[in-house]
């Protein structure tokens, strides 16, 4: 009989954990701090040949769900083959169930699929929690003294930024006022154009760009609540929405006023696609989105950019 840690203990899922993804070997830290998940992965043969991503994923405490990715690569050591016959290791997405088969023993058994590859082939997950590591980082001090400050959400976003995690594009700058003794006219300013992307249907846009994976959202309930606005300054930019290759909404402006759709699960696969294709960029480029997710009672936030090159893309990840 297997038996779940309940809600109150969930801090436990924080630590370092090993085992094997498919063939290949496997050390993963995560920190948790609310519902979300930091830490890191190495794929490796050897302490010297090895790839190491940052992760970041979400909890659920009342269902023991798990859901991490490789979010950025941040160093890469593999001098020779991580797997047999495969000479990268792509970064992947993971769907486990947390469990503890025994009073010391914890594990997180799953599948696992390229995270920019919906269609991939999924791949067995299995990983135990230890309290050895391999590879020594920022986060095994995190994980030494989570009980006693080191689950300090600041700190948790500092060692996120200082391992190599890169950050979104910075937006644009907007100057600091002056004050002056002597009043002067304002000085009139044209504002930019609107910068067209390449003519072409939304179709033909959603086609010919590249598709990057840029947030997960766990769906657990019956429905899922999708707001989006413009990220920074209302520039005019506007998008279309695909769902599992399928345009199902077009010509939504992005304002600071939320464009909300519902999409119901029922509807949905056990993995989806949801993919933000700009029509244009905007006055400053490129097209960003402010995304929040309501699924239940939990709230999900992202930011999601898009140009002339490549689309946002969100997978909706059922986990039952």
């Amino acid at each position: 009989m297997i038996f779940f840690v309940p809600a109150s203990d969930a801090q436990t899922i924080t630590g370092a954990w090993k085992g094997k993804i498919n063939n290949t070997k496997v050390e993963l830290k995560l920190i948790k701090s609310g519902d979300s998940l930091s830490g890191t992965v190495y794929y490796y043969t050897s302490k010297t040949n090895y790839r190491r991503y940052s992760v970041k994923g979400y909890f659920d405490g009342k269902t023991n769900d798990v859901i991490w990715w490789d979010d950025w690569l941040i160093e890469d050591h593999a001098q020779k083959s991580l797997v047999n016959g495969n000479p990268a290791q792509e970064a992947r997405l993971n769907v486990a169930d947390f469990n503890c088969p025994g009073e010391d023993e914890m594990l997180l058994d799953g599948t696992s699929n390229l995270k920019d590859d919906i269609e991939s082939p999924k791949k067995e997950i299995h990983l135990q929690k230890s309290d050895e590591h391999i590879f020594n980082d920022d986060w095994d001090w995190v994980i030494e003294n989570y009980l006693v400050g080191g689950n300090n959400p600041d700190l948790i976003t500092k060692i996120s930024v200082e391992q190599g995690t890169m950050p979104f594009p910075e937006e644009t700058a907007i100057a600091p006022v002056i004050l002056k003794t002597k009043i002067e006219p304002p000085i009139v300013v044209a504002a930019p154009p609107i910068v067209k992307v390449p003519s072409g249907s939304n179709e033909q846009k959603f086609s010919s760009r590249k598709k990057v994976v840029q947030t997960v959202i766990p769906v657990t309930a019956e429905t899922i609540e999708l707001r989006f606005y413009d990220n920074a300054q209302v520039d005019g930019d506007s998008i279309a929405l695909f769902l599992n290759n399928k345009m199902i909404f077009e010509q939504i402006r992005l304002t600071d006023k939320a464009y909300t759709i519902k999409i119901n699960a029922s509807d949905l696969n056990e993995d989806n696609e949801l993919v933000m294709v700009a029509e244009n960029l905007g006055s400053i480029p490129p097209n960003t989105s402010f995304m929040v997710a309501i699924v239940g009672d939990k709230r999900y936030e992202a930011r999601l950019f898009a140009n002339e090159n490549s689309s946002a893309v969100i997978r909706l990840v059922k986990h039952e």
